[in-house]
């Protein structure tokens, strides 16, 4: 991507969220527009938070960064990650750029770790004993016994979550006994629930390309040692950990080392499961109006997002009350 010059007026304390699918080269451009704009970069991948889950993760090498990234490596595999907790990280790292006379430049494809920084929502807490009560119940009922309790308590919920999605109905009926209030499975529309003043640029991508370049990027990984990465972090302890061994690639590598997949498999399993997941997050960032798409592949791709930035006003603020969700 080649260099460019500055876009002008650029106020101090501007935020910019790049998005889209993996393997659309969203790192390669927010790294070239916080460069460009003094700005540094705020990791809003959900499984690039974890220390030594680098390769699986596509997490840019320390050597390529050219700026200052943040929430990077801050979890040991073995811990459970939390938007909540994400949430507030994010926004006081946000907060501390502007006081330093910086932008910040948020990058990631897990669309509700973007939503939980730049918009009104609150996330409930979980408690251990709660969840494990319910946990019980599933294991013992199955997920429509507890369908049907969601159904009872939240109708309105219960319409919303898939009757065979056991871990939602579970967090669902978590969030109504710890709250006292219904819970909310879905989100109010992006452009009634802003709360951060952001600009949202998304990179475009035909499916078939997008799907052909998850598959090379999926071949590489496994050339670059993806399997010794696992196996050293199940030596970490890994296979303890509730978020991190469920991620894309590290899952189908734990059944290869378990001997249920073989490695044409795992390989195959996991090219797949990334091109369900990257038709997820297209869905996810379609349905939002704010994001400025521009093709991946523009020769001019950081000159046309740095004259956006200069020629559009950020997304504004929205006097809304914060939304409590489920997650």
């Amino acid at each position: 991507m080649t260099r460019s010059q500055p876009p002008q007026q650029i106020p101090v304390g501007t935020v910019v969220a790049v998005v889209g699918p993996t393997a659309s080269g969203k790192s390669d451009l927010a790294i070239a527009i916080a460069e460009a704009i003094g700005g540094e970069v705020v990791n809003t991948d959900a499984m690039q938070v974890y220390r030594g889950m680098d390769i699986g993760t596509a997490k840019v090498p320390p050597a390529a960064r050219r700026v200052p990234h943040h929430l990077l490596d801050f979890l040991d595999v073995t811990e459970a990650g939390s938007v909540a907790e994400f949430q507030v990280a994010a926004r006081t790292v946000i907060a501390d750029l502007t006081r330093r006379g910086k932008n910040a430049v948020l990058v990631g494809g897990s669309g509700l770790y973007t939503d939980a920084v730049t918009d009104a929502l609150d996330f409930p807490g979980t408690d251990p004993t709660v969840r494990g009560r319910w946990e019980q119940r599933l294991a013992e009922l199955g997920p429509s016994a507890l369908h049907a309790d969601l159904a009872r308590l939240d109708p309105v919920a219960a319409a919303a979550i898939n009757t065979g999605n056991g871990r939602r109905i579970v967090r669902a009926l978590e969030v109504i006994e710890l709250t006292g209030r219904p819970f909310r499975a879905t989100l109010p529309p992006p452009a009634e629930r802003t709360l951060l003043a952001h600009h949202r640029i998304g990179l475009a991508a035909d499916r078939d390309v997008i799907e052909s370049r998850i598959a090379d990027r999926v071949q590489r990984m496994w050339a670059e040692g993806l399997v010794d990465e696992v196996r050293a972090l199940v030596a970490a302890g890994l296979t303890n950990g509730r978020t991190a061994r469920t991620a894309l690639g590290y899952a189908q590598i734990l059944r290869l080392l378990s001997g249920e997949l073989d490695e044409e498999a795992a390989q195959l399993e996991t090219t797949q499961a990334t091109i369900r997941f990257a038709r997820r997050q297209v869905a996810w960032f379609r349905r939002d109006p704010r994001v400025l798409w521009l093709p991946y592949d523009s020769a001019d791709l950081l000159q046309r997002a740095l004259t956006a930035l200069a020629g559009t006003a950020a997304q504004p603020a929205q006097p809304v009350a914060t939304r409590s969700i489920g997650t």
